[in-house]
């Protein structure tokens, strides 16, 4: 098993005390970076384990949003992907619009995001969304209408819809489907993003 150390990073945002929980392999190599944003309940323990997952398979993890992680001395700037859940997937769309050095943008249940054609314009990463179908704040035509804007203005996006509710990966505030939890799918999605990520990042 892959070894990590975790820590709380200070900064120093408008004058006012706030900081980034970090997720890192434990050997001092330069690696892959990633920012991830947290759901609506903040860093908790979920996402904790999230980062703490994707440090075991070779990122440097930064929590919570636009922390300038590919300034950190370990991160290959030339590899940087953003991840959210929730909120932080409405985030992870909204970031990509507006940062075009993004290597790979994976929003997992982004709900609320409505996109004009010049904000898909602006988007450079190719998109793996994630989404389920029984998620009321993300209604099956809205998907779709975010997948054929992406690809009418020739942009590489994949959405996949699973069978489940909103937050479907989260243990603690998971929606829907019982088996949208179930370990197999929850593998099956960070599979994919995690290939997504190191493929185009």
């Amino acid at each position: 098993m892959a070894v990590i150390r975790t820590m709380n990073v200070d900064l120093k945002v408008n004058g006012d005390g706030a900081y980034a929980f970090i997720a890192e392999p434990d050997d001092h190599a330069r690696h892959p970076g990633m920012v991830l944003i947290q759901e609506w309940w903040g860093i908790e323990p979920h996402i904790r384990d999230l980062a703490q997952k994707l440090a075991a398979d070779g990122f440097v993890v930064a929590v919570p949003d636009l922390f300038p992680v590919k300034a950190m001395p370990n991160v290959d700037p030339k590899k940087l992907g953003l991840m959210g859940f929730c909120v932080g997937g409405f985030m992870t769309y909204v970031v990509a619009s507006r940062y075009p050095d993004l290597g790979a943008v994976v929003p997992f249940y982004g709900a609320g995001y409505d996109p004009t054609p010049e904000e898909v314009a602006k988007v450079n990463a190719p998109v793996l969304a994630f989404y389920g179908s029984r998620d009321d704040s993300v209604p099956t035509k809205q998907i779709q209408k975010i997948e054929r804007m992406y690809k009418e203005a020739g942009k590489d996006i994949t959405a996949k819809v699973y069978d489940a509710g909103h937050a479907f990966i989260n243990p603690s505030h998971g929606m829907g489907n019982e088996k949208a939890i179930h370990p197999v799918i929850t593998k099956e999605c960070r599979a994919a993003a995690l290939h997504s990520l190191v493929i185009t990042g």
